[in-house]
């Protein structure tokens, strides 16, 4: 039996436009309504969640619910959207981050659930366009002020041309991984978690908290850097617009996020 579903939203309960559905946000609220935890389990820190979370119209439904964000660095509840749980990129990580992109056309951020912050004098067109999905404007920083300790961040990121950031990542990836948790989440953005997190860990661990075995757990993702908690749930679920590697991680395979992939699977294994 399902207890508690983790939902990722970018490519998966979200459309291409970045709204939720009508479809979608019925079979969240019938989950919810029989019982059933639902988590928000997403890249996007807190700023780039608040919006479609009242669009899905979860208010109502928010005694003693989680969300896990920043691709399982931060974990809040959303009563009062209070931070339970974090894992942080170091000022000597960012510092370490900084120097490995020299040489390559890639912007470097650092953020947490109050600011998104480009090192350097300004954001590229990639960096910007991110900024403006997750509702905030980018902001510049120097590497003094972002490794002066003044500030706590939960991931950074390497934003550019697709190819550029291929080339980035084949010539340093290796280097980032002795030091970090690199995943490819989209074609032009490589994040840098903090050693060994990812939203597979942070599932693994509320699931823990509320008494849920992994047996109980069903996640839904159509990325990379939802491999992790495909894999931890005894139910995987990757999208049918999923990443080759996300559908091979899960153990089944639903529709679209552009046809309600999301609410497809809900209705077939809550209804087993």
């Amino acid at each position: 039996m399902i207890k508690l579903i983790a939902i990722d939203m970018d490519g998966t309960l979200l459309s291409e436009k970045k709204h939720v559905d009508s479809p979608q946000k019925k079979a969240v609220h019938k989950a919810i309504e029989v019982g059933v935890k639902v988590v928000l389990c997403t890249g996007r820190p807190l700023y780039g969640v608040l919006p479609p979370y009242r669009e899905l119209e979860l208010e109502k439904y928010n005694f003693n619910e989680y969300v896990i964000l920043n691709n399982g660095c931060s974990v809040h509840k959303t009563t009062d959207w209070e931070l339970l749980a974090f894992e942080e990129i170091t000022k000597e990580d960012v510092a370490y981050l900084n120097e490995l992109r020299k040489g390559y056309d890639v912007d470097l951020t650092v953020s947490n659930d109050d600011d998104y912050f480009v090192i350097g004098e300004s954001a590229n067109e990639y960096t910007k366009e991110d900024g403006g999905l997750v509702y905030v404007k980018v902001q510049p920083i120097s590497i003094e002020e972002a490794t002066s300790g003044k500030y706590t961040f939960f991931k950074s990121m390497f934003l550019g041309n697709e190819n550029e950031i291929a080339r980035f990542v084949k010539d340093r990836g290796e280097l980032i991984n002795s030091r970090c948790s690199g995943v490819l989440s989209q074609k032009h953005i490589y994040e840098t978690l903090p050693k060994g997190a990812n939203k597979g860990v942070a599932l693994k661990k509320l699931a823990k908290k509320l008494n849920i075995s992994r047996e109980e757990v069903m996640a839904i993702g159509d990325g990379n850097n939802d491999i992790e908690m495909l894999e931890f749930a005894g139910v995987g679920v990757a999208m049918g617009n999923g990443t080759k590697m996300a559908k091979e991680a899960a153990n089944y395979i639903t529709d679209t996020n552009e046809n309600n992939g999301v609410a497809k699977a809900i209705e077939k294994f809550l209804g087993e």
